[in-house]
């Protein structure tokens, strides 16, 4: 026997035997019920309601829900269009009576010089005098009112013609410098900026 050892090139006295192993602990662990069905694709127990039922059910509550939703949007847009329509007529009929009344403040405003006037007509003074201070008054009442509302006089004499705001009617040379508004023949006016008359005007050529 030492003499094979010996040929196989193994020394006797170190022969060594592996100390034994311990299968039990490479030994899978035992899976639950659950995970051996999923592995072998089996489904789960029959619950004794079949899939087909169970989403009608779901679906009719889903369709109910969701029509409920719909008459609820529906319900609001028909109230937004009513208020829509509440709202165009309100504005149209204001929009009616500002025009129908624009003049009623300025109206307002004559009516007094309106009295003055008439009761100086009714008067008759043989005073031209009196008369004269009478149409003086209404004429000072009537340039409030207006400049009130906005009403300004137009620069004429003395200055450089404008086309903006004079009207050339007559022309004259000598003693001027050129193009220079000599005389006004009637007066021009602009409205809060805008130029509502243009002045009617004599130039130096």
């Amino acid at each position: 026997m030492q003499q094979e050892r010996e040929m196989e090139g193994i020394p006797g006295d170190e022969i060594k035997v592996s100390p034994e192993r311990d299968f039990t602990m490479d030994a899978p662990e035992e899976d639950s019920p659950e995970a051996c069905r999923d592995r072998a694709g089996l489904e789960e127990p029959w619950s004794g309601e079949s899939p087909g039922e169970v989403d009608g059910e779901s679906l009719a509550g889903q369709l109910e829900q969701e029509r409920a939703k719909a008459e609820d949007y529906f319900n609001r847009l028909a109230r937004m269009q009513a208020d829509f329509d509440n709202y165009r007529r309100r504005v149209a009929r204001e929009r009616e009576e500002l025009v129908k009344y624009a003049g009623e403040q300025i109206i307002t405003a004559l009516l007094p010089v309106l009295d003055n006037l008439e009761r100086a007509l009714a008067l008759r003074h043989d005073d031209v005098e009196k008369v004269y201070e009478g149409i003086e008054m209404i004429s000072r009442q009537i340039r409030d009112v207006l400049i009130s509302e906005g009403l300004e006089a137009l620069p004429a004499v003395g200055g450089q013609f404008n086309p903006e705001i004079h009207e050339v009617m007559r022309e004259e040379g000598g003693g001027h410098l050129e193009n220079t508004v000599i005389e006004e023949l009637r007066k021009g006016y602009s409205l809060r900026g805008k130029t509502i008359r243009a002045a009617m005007v004599k130039v130096a050529t």
